[in-house]
């Protein structure tokens, strides 16, 4: 597997892969001060050209900047999966997305591309999360529920069942939505109000 980022997202990657006994063959960062990450050296510059055979992961928590990267990649993107999580064979898991330790994802959900799942995030049956989803850890989703692509979801949320969250929205960490919540919405609170728009 080849990585793309060296900071701590990518130390928790490197951590699952090691995990799961998946051979690192290289991580790259544009950021060329970066020389290690987790003990493993950093090549620096993504090279198109190099590991044409390997799979790629975006080790990035960032939403946008996750999706810019996505865009300049040329190698096939991999997906990787703690051995602690918990994933029902129905379940469809998008390429280039990450659940973490003890993620647990329930029948019937659809996980989008380069989405994260972070630690102990429970997704419910039938959810639907769109790409380039972060769901921070210890997030709860009830069932039906279905999220827009670009959202973050912060740490300890609950959505309540079958509600929907829209493209590009901010949930703020410990929120409770108890309501939809529209494109392009910033929320917060217990329940969740609308901050912005």
């Amino acid at each position: 597997m080849l990585i793309y980022g060296a900071g701590g997202h990518a130390k928790v990657i490197i951590s699952i892969l090691r995990a799961n006994g998946q051979e690192i063959s290289c991580i790259y960062d544009d950021d060329v001060a970066k020389q290690t990450v987790s003990g493993l050296a950093v090549k620096g510059i993504y090279e198109v050209s190099a590991f044409p055979d390997k799979k790629m992961i975006i080790a990035i928590g960032n939403n946008r900047i996750r999706r810019k990267i996505a865009g300049l990649i040329h190698h096939p993107f991999g997906t990787v999966i703690h051995p602690s999580a918990i994933v029902d064979q129905s379940v469809k898991v998008g390429v280039g997305t990450c659940l973490m330790h003890r993620a647990v994802i329930q029948a019937d959900s659809t996980i989008g591309n380069h989405v994260i799942i972070n630690t102990s995030a429970s997704v419910d049956h039938d959810c639907f999360i769109g790409n380039f989803v972060h769901l921070a850890p210890g997030v709860i989703l009830a069932g039906n529920v279905k999220i827009g692509e670009n959202c973050l979801i912060g740490i300890g949320s609950i959505v309540a069942p079958g509600l929907t969250i829209g493209k590009n929205c901010f949930v703020a960490a410990g929120s409770v939505i108890t309501k939809n919540i529209p494109d392009g919405s910033t929320v917060r609170g217990n329940p969740a109000r609308i901050l912005t728009l």
